[in-house]
């Protein structure tokens, strides 16, 4: 699970980090701390390459751009991202519903018990992040080969493409590719939002993408194929990308 935190106050931001590194680094090796930023900016710059699981965001930061507006560009680029709001003043609390911010808790500093609670929100958000990892893990593709079944778990697809051959779709994944009598409409039901139709020709795994060329409105995949995509798919591209996605042309 990475964390990003987001604090304009050093000496807070030297507490949340002391926090987490004493009670959960040591003990688990799938957690880190991605990024500790004193501003929004730098949580904007680290996300166009990266992405993070969980944000710590104090909501008063001295910036154009206070907690609640960056846990909406989050929360708009990321459905699933864990956030988690820091304040000095508790009656800030009912900000959160007038920004529509799906938070998991609300810690305010400097409490009798702010670090037991920063301690027990930031564990249930580690038992969310492998919950929902470990569903993704668990998803996957069926492909009926002749008389065989093949079993292609979601991570390892590249692509769908229709073939040139009448009535047949291609699946690129990460040991091969396979031929088989199907259609892609019929296939992008069976997928989750991992996944993108962006092209009549084209469902790309959006998290498999490695850049995007906008003027030639090519999609280089983290293999090296290039797929296509429409124009009167861009804008919805552009809003469907994760945060994972590395470069855009």
């Amino acid at each position: 699970m990475k964390i990003v935190i987001c604090e304009d106050d050093a000496r807070q931001r030297k507490y949340l980090q002391s926090t987490i590194v004493h009670s959960f680094l040591f003990q688990y090796e799938e957690i880190e701390i991605a990024l500790i930023a004193s501003n929004p900016s730098e949580v904007f710059t680290y996300l166009k390459e990266h992405r993070a699981d969980c944000f710590l965001l104090d909501i008063e930061l001295q910036h154009e751009i206070n907690g609640l507006e960056l846990a909406n560009a989050i929360r708009s680029k990321d459905p699933l991202a864990t956030i988690i709001f820091i304040t000095n003043y508790a009656d800030k609390l009912k900000l959160t519903f007038t920004y529509k911010v799906a938070a998991l808790d609300f810690i305010v500093k400097n409490e009798a018990n702010t670090t037991e609670n920063l301690i027990d929100t930031l564990y249930i958000a580690y038992q969310k992040h492998k919950k929902i990892h470990a569903q993704k893990i668990d998803m996957s593709f069926q492909v009926k080969i002749g008389e065989h079944i093949k079993i292609i778990p979601f991570n390892d697809i590249y692509y769908f493409a229709t073939s040139p051959n009448p009535h047949k779709i291609e699946l690129i994944e990460k040991s091969g590719v396979y031929e088989f009598f199907n259609n892609l409409t019929d296939i992008k039901q069976q997928l989750d939002d991992r996944f993108f139709r962006c092209h009549r020709g084209y469902i790309v795994n959006l998290q498999q993408i490695q850049k995007i060329d906008l003027t030639y409105r090519n999609i280089t995949m983290k293999n090296g194929s290039i797929c296509h995509y429409s124009f009167r798919y861009k804008k919805a591209l552009m809003n469907a990308l994760p945060s994972t996605f590395n470069i855009i042309l």
